[in-house]
């Protein structure tokens, strides 16, 4: 198979739009390991490797526990390890991820808007768009572990 484009050398323009978006959510307020567990989680069903490998050293080094990196494809079965605000960005999280066909349920919105000011849940919304967009271009373009 021949090498994939590297497309942050090939479109800078492109990668400095997803870089304003980054720089828009960490402006935003918004919790950063909250932000993190969201970016593992689309991660996570996206099955990037590149993501889950750069996020998950991210989150630790901002005191994120490995028992809650672990589990957080579980996370509706562990009790009281994640908060009711964090369980309500990852169910977000995967309706917005797993969008394909079907709206974002009701309920899923509202507990969401319910755990988070307006200014969190946009952040919160444009850092699912973001991360799914990373998330797709390094897969696509085979990005390295590093």
């Amino acid at each position: 198979m021949s090498e994939r484009i590297n497309l942050y050398q090939v479109s800078p323009e492109a990668y400095k739009g997803m870089l304003e978006l980054e720089k828009y959510v960490a402006q935003s307020g918004l919790d950063t390991k909250l932000y993190h567990l969201l970016k593992m989680r689309a991660s996570q069903i996206n099955g990037c490797h590149y993501c889950i490998n750069m996020h998950s050293r991210d989150a630790m080094k901002l005191g994120e526990t490995a028992q809650r990196l672990f589990l957080l494809d579980a996370w509706r079965e562990c009790g009281d390890l994640y908060t009711d605000k964090e369980k309500a960005v990852l169910a977000l999280t995967e309706a917005m991820t797993l969008i394909v066909g079907k709206p974002i349920p009701a309920e899923v919105y509202n507990e969401a808007a319910k755990q988070l000011t307006e200014k969190e849940l946009a952040a919160v919304i444009m850092g699912v768009v973001a991360i799914n967009g990373w998330n797709r271009m390094a897969i696509t373009c085979e990005s390295p572990l590093d």
